[in-house]
This record gives C-alpha cells, structure tokens and sequence, in this order.
C-alpha cells in the first residue's frame, strides 16, 4: 500500500521495530510520574513544574546543539542517547523500588532524561533522512513515523493505566528500562549509509547565530516556528493538565486518566495516518492554519464537556488537530530547509515545541491553581484561536505582498 511505502527500506523497518516497543514503556512511565507527582502532592502546580523541569533542557540547549548534530554521525548518537535513557529508566525504577520517590528526585531524574532527550530527539529526527533512500517518500516517513509514536501514546498508557492500578508505578518504570533492549538491539542491526555535509567548524554559539540568520532569510520557516512556539506556551500544555481533569472533573481514578491519554493518542494516531496520505505538492501553511483553528475550538468544547465520553471525544479532536499541525510543521522543515541547516532549523522546531512546552506547563499549572481548571482549559481554547487568526492575517499579507511584486514586474 501506497500509505505504508517507507517500510520498504530496511534501517526504517527496524528504527519502527524498536522505536514502537521503546515508546510504550515511554508512554507507560510518562503517566505513571504524572500520577505519582499528582498523588504525592495532590498539586496541578506541581504536576506542571515536573513537567517543566523535565522538559527545559531543550529549550536551553536545543539551539546549541543543532550545530553539534549537523557536524556529527547521527547514528552514533542516537545509539549512545538510546543507552543513557535506559540507564536514567533504571535509575528510576529503582528509586521508586527503594521507596525514594519525593518531588525532588523525580525532578532531577526528569531533568537528566531531558538532558539526553534533547540531543536524542534531534539525532533521531536528522537520522531519518539516511533511513529512506528516496527522498521523495521522507514525508511519508516522517507522517508514519508520527504514526508510530502516537499509536504507542494511545496503547501506551491503557497498558500503564493497567498496571499502575494493578501493581503501582514501580511495574511500569521497570517495563520502560526493559523496552530499551529491542531499540539497542535494532539499531545494532541497521546498516546506516549517512551524507556527511561539510559545515564549518564553529563553536556552540556560533551555530546557534548562523542557525538564526539562516531562519532570518527562511521567513516561511519562521513563521511556523512562531505558530508552534505560541502553541506550546499556550495551548499544547492542555495534555499535563489531564491527570487533574480526569480525578476533579469527572472524579476518576488511575484508569480513567488512562481512558483520556488513550483518547489522545488515538486522535494524534488518526491525525498521523491522515498525514501519511499527504500528496507532493499539498500546501501544509494551509494545513497547519486548519489545524491550529481546530485545536482551539476542541479545547474550549472540551472545557464545556459534562459527560465523560464528550469528555474523551474532545480530547482525542484537540491530539488530533495537535498532530496535524505539528506534523505539518515537521515536514514542511524537513523538505525545505537546505541540508547543511536541516539540524539547526529543526533545533529551533524542538526549542518552540519541547522548550516552550514545560514553560507553558509551569504557567498553565499556576493559572489553575488560580482560576480553577475549566476556566483555564477556555483561556488555552481562546488562544488556540486567536493563534490560527494571526497565522491567516499572515498568510493573507505574503499572498497580497506576491500579487502586488507581480504586478509590478
């Protein structure tokens, strides 16, 4: 099938082996902190600051380390990446095994799998370029890979909501350590063939200048850079507020924060496959205007909800709109920005996705905490729309700017 092309390459089949048994003890260990931290401090402010601490190392670092990626074998990387997660995921289990688990340590451990995340996250992104050798089916595999990931975030926490309730958080940390083998020894297996593309021998610093002035004359890539930085200050950090709404909202348990991960991962799942059936030549700016229009009417629908299955239906619509525009923003970076930039310009996609994210947690947690948890969930509705009216008034100005250079020619 046309849908599933990119797994006729070798090194993509085995990076998907790997990468979908890995990302469901991820998933399984994501909400398994998000409940712990919930259920030690009883704090949406809490649960956001977890969040942040975890998650700020790639806001800080992931401009740096754009330039260190473009200079460097990404398959060397992700492997050593790969082996240093697995060390933190034991690390982990074992402090909760020792009845150690405190806000502190669960910070400082999240804070180290952050450092680690951002350098894997834009290895494995720069990687996948050498795991397809037609070009022309990268955007296919980027989609399936979003595919991937999000069809792990819906089984995933089923699966950890499961064992969390059954056998506590101590069951899922340990299946995560456990999930890294497969991912090792896949990596093993590969036979990468990797274009090393000749960069000049600069310093941190002055990667992150270059990676920026090439942005400054890339003002399409900008743009959406901007539209994901806004999002994720304002309106993806909806998903570490969940725990909070399942267990106040609709009064439930483990299970049901479970129920509403899940619901998350299936509409991301629907929204990644719709991806994999993009056509060359479809215009993404559009997408991505849809995409984040969508995602704040869902978000403010889901705020409205009474009902338990509106509830989870409006939180799958919201993953849903989330994927399309942030897959949309990938692909677009991935096929048009230069290969000598390709890391650094996808540095700057993790910094306004990733980066931006945990401060976004941080403030929307201290927001609830303030005005309650629908009102937030309507603010972060609001802004979601407010963000794809700027983004339109955008795209409107560039289509008057080319009429008006045209008809001067």
């Amino acid at each position: 099938m046309q849908i599933f092309r990119s797994f006729a390459y070798p090194n993509y089949r085995l990076h998907v082996i790997g990468q979908s048994i890995s990302l469901l003890g991820t998933w399984m260990q994501r909400i398994a902190i998000s409940w712990l931290v919930y259920k030690l401090t009883d704090s949406v402010f809490w649960l956001g600051f977890v969040s942040f601490i975890s998650l700020l190392p790639s806001l800080v670092l992931s401009p740096f380390i754009g330039a260190f990626v473009d200079r460097h074998k990404k398959y060397k990387l992700v492997f050593i990446t790969q082996i240093g997660l697995m060390i933190q995921a034991g690390l982990l289990a074992l402090v909760v095994y020792l009845k150690m688990e405190s806000v502190l340590y669960l910070s400082i451990l999240g804070f180290i799998q952050g450092v680690i995340n951002a350098f894997d996250v834009l290895g494995r992104q720069s990687l996948l370029v050498s795991l397809v050798d037609d070009k022309k089916d990268l955007p296919n595999a980027i989609a399936l890979n979003s595919s991937i990931f999000n069809a792990a975030r819906m089984v995933g926490p089923a699966i950890g909501g499961f064992l969390l309730s059954m056998y506590g958080e101590l069951a899922c940390f340990t299946v995560n350590f456990l999930s890294y083998i497969p991912v090792i020894i896949c990596l093993m297996l590969m036979n990468v063939k990797e274009t090393l593309v000749i960069v000049p021998n600069e310093n941190a610093f002055q990667g992150l200048v270059q990676g920026f002035k090439y942005l400054k004359r890339s003002p399409h890539i900008t743009s959406l850079i901007i539209i994901l930085a806004f999002s994720s200050l304002l309106v993806i950090p909806y998903t570490s507020l969940l725990p909070a709404v399942a267990r106040e909202l609709f009064q439930g348990n483990e299970r049901t924060f479970s129920w509403f991960e899940s619901a998350a991962g299936l509409g991301a799942m629907i929204g990644a496959i719709n991806m994999a059936r993009l056509k060359s030549g479809e215009n993404l700016r559009y997408r991505i205007l849809f995409a984040a229009f969508f995602m704040g009417v869902a978000l403010v629908l889901l705020a409205y909800a009474h009902y338990l299955p509106s509830a989870l239906f409006f939180t799958g619509a919201v993953s849903f709109s989330m994927m399309m525009q942030n897959s949309s923003i990938n692909t677009y970076i991935q096929t048009h920005a230069m290969p000598a930039y390709r890391a650094r310009a996808m540095s700057y996609y993790v910094m306004a996705f990733q980066g931006i994210f945990p401060i976004g947690s941080l403030i929307t947690g201290a927001i609830a905490e303030f005005l309650g948890l629908k009102n937030t969930l309507y603010i972060m509705g609001g802004c979601g729309i407010l963000i794809a009216l700027g983004f339109y008034i955008y795209l409107r100005l560039h289509i008057q700017r080319r009429l008006f250079k045209f008809n001067f020619r």
